[in-house]
């Protein structure tokens, strides 16, 4: 099928790398080689970073997390990250330029987290390890220095579905307290019923076939999802009750399977009384957001700063 694309995207188009969601570790080796390919695109000055392993669920193994710390420290919010990839794809590498960027021009400590894939580790082992990251980082927030009542979540696809997940969880569990959702482009619904997910089969980098295998991954195999057993915490878009949530950010593109679902959230959100602010970008599709030199790309990129440093009360760069 043909999109009209924005210009600029659609002329970048040939120069993605080309995947088969379905072989696992192509996948992973092609997320990786891209990253690869960007990483002489950035600078990194201005941050300092540092690995640590902290303290998984019971039972599990430690969680890897990057702190990044800015030389000028403007707030005392702490930006909590979860990187995307399907649910079955990436590492502490997917986000580290972003992170960079977000960290040194607002000022802002971020943790990232790098939560377990499926389909080895199927849910909810990656969100109880993100779970478990964001209790570490409140738990260490002299040490971090930041403020813990002031907690914002920050996902992409995957990651943002995460998000929406962890900020359900924990406001379910009485858990750290979440000021602020950003989800961008969230993976968030398993029942694929959408008219975008029916629609666009053939898009680049995510259609529905790579939405039909991720859920298969992160259900723990076939036949799960859609099905009527499904918890709220894997797929948000099931919740009943969004009440009491932080306030979010959606943003949705324009030629994606997620698109509607995303939309939909918000709706919800919005409906259960929480605050919520949509943005749908014209012309593009999952991850086109990698072509940073489309004017479409840095105006999300551009949006993403602005939203972020009003919710964070500081001026970006």
């Amino acid at each position: 099928m043909s999109y009209p694309f924005d210009p600029e995207i659609a002329a970048a188009i040939p120069m993605l790398p080309e995947t088969d969601f379905r072989d696992v570790a192509a996948s992973r080796a092609g997320m990786a080689e891209l990253i690869a390919s960007m990483r002489g695109e950035f600078d990194d000055t201005g941050v300092t970073t540092r690995d640590e392993a902290v303290p998984g669920p019971e039972g599990a193994p430690d969680v890897p997390v990057r702190v990044y710390t800015p030389d000028r420290v403007a707030t005392k919010a702490l930006l909590f990250d979860i990187h995307g990839g399907g649910f079955a794809l990436g590492d502490l590498e997917v986000d580290h330029a972003s992170n960079v960027e977000l960290a040194r021009e607002l000022g802002v400590v971020v943790v990232s987290v790098e939560y377990r894939l499926a389909p080895e580790n199927p849910y909810p082992a990656g969100l109880e390890d993100c779970y478990a990251a964001l209790e570490w980082s409140v738990k260490h927030a002299d040490e971090l220095g930041v403020d813990p009542e002031k907690v914002v979540l920050h996902g992409v696809s995957a990651g943002g579905g995460l998000a929406a997940a962890l900020a359900l969880l924990a406001r379910d569990r009485g858990g750290p307290a979440i000021a602020f959702q950003f989800l961008s482009v969230p993976e968030l619904d398993d029942r694929l019923e959408t008219g975008s997910m029916r629609q666009f089969a053939d898009t680049p980098i995510w259609h529905r076939g790579a939405a039909e295998a991720s859920w298969d991954y992160y259900l723990g195999g076939p036949g799960k999802r859609g099905g009527p057993d499904v918890p709220v915490y894997a797929a948000p878009a099931r919740a009943a009750d969004l009440s009491g949530l932080p306030p979010a950010y959606v943003s949705v593109m324009e030629f994606d399977p997620l698109r509607d679902e995303g939309i939909a959230y918000a709706q919800s959100l919005l409906a259960a009384g929480v605050p919520a602010e949509l943005h749908l970008f014209p012309g593009t599709f999952h991850g086109s957001a990698v072509l940073r030199h489309a004017t479409v790309s840095r105006r999300e990129t551009a949006e993403r700063l602005a939203v972020l440093a009003r919710v964070l009360g500081v001026e970006a760069g």
